[in-house]
C-alpha cells in the first residue's frame, strides 16, 4: 500500500492534486483513474474532440495529450528517485510541449489508447517499488519530492483534468 504523502513531501502547488483523491492507496487511485478516464474518453462524441470551451484553451485531444506527456514525466521522476538518483530533474513547459505534441491532429481513440498504455506502465512501475523506494526523495522542478508523492500527484493530475473534461468540455 502506497499511503498518502505528508505535506512536506511535495511542493505546495501540487496539494490540490493530492488532496482531490479519495482513495487511501496510490495504486488504487491510479487504477481507478485508468478506468474512469478511459470510460469518459470513450463517451466523447466525435464532434467534440476538437472542442475548446474558451479561446486559447486546449481541445479535448490536446488535454489528453498533455495528460499523457505529464504522466511520462512524472513516471520518469519516480523511477529516477526510486533508483537512488536524487536529481535535480528539470521542469517542463506544458504549453510548449502541448504546442509541439501533435495531439490536436490525432484521433481521440488513439490518444485514449496511448493514455491506457502509459497508465498501465505507471501502475506496473509503482507495483515494483519497495517501501523504502517510495520514501526516497529527489529534486524536480526545483522542489524536493518523494516517490510516493509523485505517484499521488500523477493520479491527482489526471483526476483534475478528467473533471475539467467532464464539466467544461462535455457539460456534465
Amino acid at each position: 500500500m502506497i499511503t498518502r504523502p505528508a505535506s512536506d513531501e511535495f511542493a505546495p502547488f501540487y496539494a490540490p492534486y493530492v488532496g482531490a483523491l479519495q482513495e487511501e492507496d496510490a495504486l488504487s487511485a491510479l487504477e481507478s483513474g485508468l478506468h474512469q478516464m478511459t470510460s469518459l474518453l470513450a463517451s466523447v462524441p466525435a464532434d467534440r474532440e476538437e472542442y475548446r470551451y474558451a479561446p486559447g484553451k486546449w481541445s479535448i485531444r490536446e488535454a489528453v495529450g498533455h495528460i499523457v506527456d505529464a504522466e511520462r514525466v512524472f513516471s520518469t521522476r519516480a523511477l529516477t528517485f526510486a533508483r537512488g538518483d536524487e536529481g535535480p530533474l528539470p521542469s517542463f513547459d506544458e504549453g510548449v510541449w502541448a504546442h509541439n505534441s501533435n495531439a490536436g491532429s490525432r484521433p481521440l481513440a488513439e490518444l485514449a489508447e496511448e493514455f491506457s498504455l502509459v497508465r498501465r506502465a505507471t501502475i506496473a512501475l509503482a507495483r515494483g517499488f519497495t517501501e523504502e523506494a517510495v520514501l526516497r526523495r529527489g529534486v524536480a522542478s526545483g522542489h524536493p519530492v518523494t516517490v510516493r508523492a509523485i505517484l499521488w500527484i500523477t493520479a491527482g493530475h489526471e483526476a483534475h483534468h478528467r473533471k475539467v473534461i467532464a464539466e467544461r468540455y462535455l457539460g456534465g
